[in-house]
């Protein structure tokens, strides 16, 4: 074997070894989680995260510790070492992002939003999605800090432009401030949660569901299936009705305009019969009151509850068409009408004379 073959031959023997021994390394991981995860869910999320990251990062550890020992040329060495140091600073970071959404998918996977009763739920979803979003944010921007101080071109340049930059610095700030406002917005959104995941809310005359928040805006979907989207800062500048802040219960009315002549009695006897054969109504509230009373008609409000805002539409709806229906039926001379009184006088019976 030639002389000059031997150092070419240890090196591939070493990164050889190194790479055997991280993915021996890594087996060893993977086989201790897998043992843990039948008793820890903690352990079988990130055992569902970590395998790729894992799998790239520790045979990278593994030809680090063996750099020094490589026959190689300087400039092929420095070479080396950059490249391993963007793969190892890019595994890491993908190995962060992945820990992130392991606990992310952790958290969630205990709160469920489909149930009825889901205001902790949504609460949780809300502030976990915010701030994996600002966790990711985070791990990229240090993540490409530590590849540009690989460089030493860039490396001094950050430099000059951090130490010479003050008027610069302050003229990107005044530009980003309100960036920065909105962001701060979104966190704020995230902490005292005006607003959660599928909360029902009326924002721009618009009624909807949050269907999901960033940083920087909210989506709503309307009710008849389009997206309104809505930046943060407007959910802490304006006003906005959210009908499920405590509670997804509701209390829903309905009125009816009727002659004087109406039974009150009647008209409330026949709205609790349809609220107890309706499923809509959640047995808690109902009654039914004269609120008006015109030169014309009578004002007769119905008043129901339900369990969430959905719900509640349809009830109304359905009790609306039901107590016209009965009215109609039973009572047609105490639907709305005008009244006109004929008088005699003088004038009138002289001309029929």
């Amino acid at each position: 074997m030639p002389v000059q073959a031997i150092p070419i031959l240890f090196t591939l023997v070493l990164l050889l070894i190194a790479l055997a021994l991280g993915g021996f390394t890594h087996q060893l991981l993977f086989r201790w989680l897998l043992g843990r995860s039948a008793e820890h869910a903690l352990a079988r999320s990130l055992l569902h995260h970590w395998q790729t990251p894992v799998s790239l990062l520790v045979p990278l550890m593994f030809l680090m510790m063996v750099l020094p020992s490589l026959y190689l040329s300087e400039s092929g060495l420095v070479v080396f070492r950059r490249l391993l140091s963007i793969g190892f600073i890019l595994s890491t970071a993908w190995l962060l992002i992945c820990t992130v959404l392991a606990f992310r998918d952790l958290i969630l996977s205990r709160y469920d939003v489909s149930v009825s009763d889901n205001l902790k739920a949504r609460a949780v979803h809300t502030q976990v999605r915010v701030l994996v979003k600002i966790a990711l944010v985070v791990i990229a921007v240090i993540t490409a800090g530590c590849l540009m101080m690989i460089f030493e071109n860039i490396r001094q340049l950050g430099v000059s432009l951090l130490a010479s930059a003050g008027v610069v610095g302050i003229i990107i700030g005044l530009a980003a401030q309100r960036s920065i406002a909105t962001l701060l917005a979104g966190l704020q959104i995230a902490l005292t949660q005006p607003i959660r995941i599928d909360d029902v809310v009326i924002v721009e005359g618009e009624w909807g569901r949050v269907e999901e928040i960033t940083l920087t805006y909210v989506i709503i979907r309307i009710w008849d299936l389009r997206r309104l989207v809505v930046p943060v800062t407007q959910f802490l500048e304006k006003p906005f009705q959210n009908w499920t802040r405590t509670s997804a219960h509701l209390l829903g009315t309905v009125f009816i305009y009727a002659d004087y002549t109406v039974s009150t009695e009647a008209l409330r006897s026949e709205l609790h019969r349809i609220l107890q054969e309706s499923p809509l109504w959640d047995g808690k509230v109902w009654g039914l009151q004269v609120t008006n009373a015109t030169e014309r008609t009578v004002e007769c409000r119905a008043l129901m509850s339900a369990a969430d805002s959905p719900s509640a539409w349809d009830l109304r709806c359905s009790v609306r068409e039901k107590l016209l229906d009965f009215l109609q039926k039973n009572y047609p001379q105490s639907l709305p009408r005008v009244r006109a009184e004929l008088q005699n006088t003088p004038e009138s019976s002289s001309l029929s004379d």
